[in-house]
């Protein structure tokens, strides 16, 4: 176990005593003694957890924070100590939550989390708080009581919002899971987790971020790329502040963005450049809607009346959430530009096979050379050639 310190060699009969006699001179339990003892309370708190079981959560300690679990549904919940200090009665816990959520997590998600003890009494540990360890993001329930809304294909987790407002979340993602599904065409889970906080500093805590790294961006899906179906689901975490700004549409584009990073997830890899999937979640997000490029890409057109010709399609630093607002938008669009292009010009079939083909690569060097040759028949060079000519001839620009 991880800060386990070895016994001296003057310590070792000292050692020995220990293991014949556990109280010790002074009638401690050993260290070892104390770690079985806070792993066994940690089995009967995750027992209670599960089994919805209050009054046996409270006699484990912090009865207070059962609450805010309490509609959350769980198939599993586990804790693993990792690390125990202690001083005299009280102690210090890092341990590994794993947890899943019915119905929707293949696999436990993993926190880390730091817990505060201290021995009662009557001689046994309790927890005497609970907290996210450091360097960790919160949990939905961190943020206080989580309410739970079901929707026909996923669910909605919200802290501090209305049941109107999650219900209106259930509604963007069961439109959402439909159309990504017809644009992607690939088996995926068909299923979301949208987790809605209070505020934009609650969003940036979930994701363990300063909220000026949020700040403007309506939604981020959180996932390991490339999983497969042994990863937990994603979480689609929403900045209402964001959001509160959109029209009907914008709510359901953003939402149909995020899902199809959902989708897509088992087939984003190091090796998949942002300008693809990115392009690609506002290509499905975008798809049916009938906006014209134009509309779908405002920032990109001004560019173009300027007389200003993107030269290449964005690096994936031009993706950064910290940057200027309009350049940020003219990566995203520009992506789109270039996925919409695949889609018209080789069809919506190779778009997405491009898309996997490239993800199936390990390293970014070569894979998207490699997708582009196999699946489209150019080359980079080609590729970005006829791009820039259908950015000027779909929004407009005369630029050079």
């Amino acid at each position: 176990m991880a800060g386990r310190r070895r016994a001296s060699a003057s310590g070792a009969l000292a050692l020995c005593l220990l293991l014949v006699f556990p109280a010790g001179c002074g009638g401690r339990p050993a260290a070892g003694t104390a770690t079985a003892e806070v792993r066994q309370l940690l089995d009967r708190r995750a027992a209670a957890v599960l089994a919805g079981d209050e009054a046996a959560f409270a006699r484990t300690g912090t009865p207070a924070d059962f609450a805010r679990l309490r509609e959350v549904p769980l198939a599993a919940w586990s804790y693993e100590v990792t690390r125990l200090e202690r001083a005299g009665d009280t102690a210090t816990a890092d341990v590994r939550l794993r947890y899943r959520l019915a119905g929707h997590d293949p696999a436990p998600a993993t926190a880390g989390r730091t817990l505060r003890l201290s021995r009662g009494e009557d001689g046994r540990w309790y927890v005497g708080s609970d907290r996210p360890a450091a360097r960790s993001a919160r949990l939905p329930w961190d943020q206080g009581p989580v309410r739970v809304v079901r929707g026909a294909h996923g669910i909605v987790l919200g802290v501090g919002q209305s049941d109107e407002a999650l219900r209106g979340f259930a509604g963007l993602a069961d439109r959402a899971v439909p159309a990504v599904d017809d644009a992607w065409g690939e088996p995926w889970p068909r299923r979301v987790v949208v987790v809605v906080p209070r505020s934009l500093r609650d969003m940036a805590g979930l994701l363990g971020s300063p909220a000026s790294s949020y700040r403007g961006i309506a939604a981020v899906t959180t996932g390991g790329t490339g999983g497969g179906t042994s990863a937990p689901a994603d979480r689609i975490v929403v900045n209402p502040d964001a959001y509160g700004l959109l029209g009907p549409l914008g709510r359901q584009v953003v939402l149909t963005h995020e899902t199809t990073h959902v989708a897509t997830r088992s087939h984003t890899t190091a090796a998949t450049p942002l300008w693809l999937s990115e392009g690609y979640a506002d290509w499905a997000a975008y798809r049916g809607s009938g906006r014209t490029p134009a509309q779908i890409a405002p920032e990109l057109s001004r560019a173009l009346a300027a007389g200003r010709v993107p030269e290449a399609l964005p690096r994936d630093g031009d993706f950064g959430f910290t940057g200027d607002s309009a350049e940020l938008a003219r990566a995203y669009e520009a992506g789109w530009t270039a996925c919409r292009m695949i889609a018209e010009r080789w069809g919506e079939a190779e778009l997405g096979a491009f898309y996997r083909a490239v993800g199936a690569h390990e390293r970014r060097e070569g894979a998207v050379e490699e997708a582009m040759a196999r699946v489209l028949g150019t080359s980079p060079e080609e590729f970005t050639a006829r791009w820039r000519e259908y950015v000027r001839s779909h929004l407009g620009g005369r630029g050079r």
